[in-house]
């Protein structure tokens, strides 16, 4: 199979470059928007007709997921109020606390994407989801990029937050022992989340 060499500028047109590599793999492009504001092209690759084609649909099985810019997300309290019930206010924008074992997404399994439920941002795949027996859902690693991490004022703990809109998640932690890849916990309030199954 011959190599090919595609490159792109980071101030390329809107139209994504159409380049035939093989006939027996297709590249599915997809626009987004970096951080410092220049567009870039990323590719997931699938087994099918050859050529680049652009895609249009949100994955996360081995593709792209779009996520929104870090701090892109700005509204007032009113707005936060207007558009979240009392519970999600109370613990995206108020930092609360979901009692343990009560969340929705605490024991839940489904394949899908578990996403920011202020803003939308997808922010764990399914599959870094684990028992921890905590009574809060529990993930080892969230998408790149996606999630902040602050220092309790107190130092005893890692806060999580939404990198898009600053919603609160809940906390990290690190060490426990968990037979995970990264020995990480993320502790994360079920209100926080709003789940995508895979075959959506």
């Amino acid at each position: 199979m011959g190599s090919h060499i595609l490159k792109i500028s980071p101030f390329a047109s809107s139209t994504p470059l159409i380049f035939n590599a093989t006939p027996f793999l297709r590249f599915q492009a997809k626009r987004v928007v970096s951080i410092c504001g220049h567009p870039k092209t990323q590719f997931r690759f699938s087994s099918s007709s050859s050529g680049f084609v652009p895609s249009s649909k949100r994955g996360f099985r081995g593709g792209v997921v779009a996520m929104a810019a870090p701090g892109s997300v700005h509204k007032s309290e009113e707005d936060w109020r207007a558009i979240l019930s009392p519970e999600q206010f109370r613990i995206l924008r108020q930092k609360g606390t979901e009692y343990p074992g009560t969340g929705e997404y605490d024991k839940f399994s489904a394949e899908g994407v578990y996403q920011c439920a202020g803003c939308g941002t997808p922010l764990y795949k399914s599959t870094t989801k684990f028992n921890s027996g905590c009574g809060w859902p529990a993930f080892f690693e969230g998408f790149p990029g996606a999630i902040n991490r602050t220092p309790d004022p107190d130092g005893r703990r890692v806060e999580i937050t939404c990198a898009a809109c600053g919603g609160h998640l809940g906390h990290v932690f690190k060490g426990e022992g968990f037979p995970t890849p990264t020995d990480e916990r993320h502790c994360v309030n079920s209100v926080s989340l709003k789940f995508t199954p895979a075959n959506s």
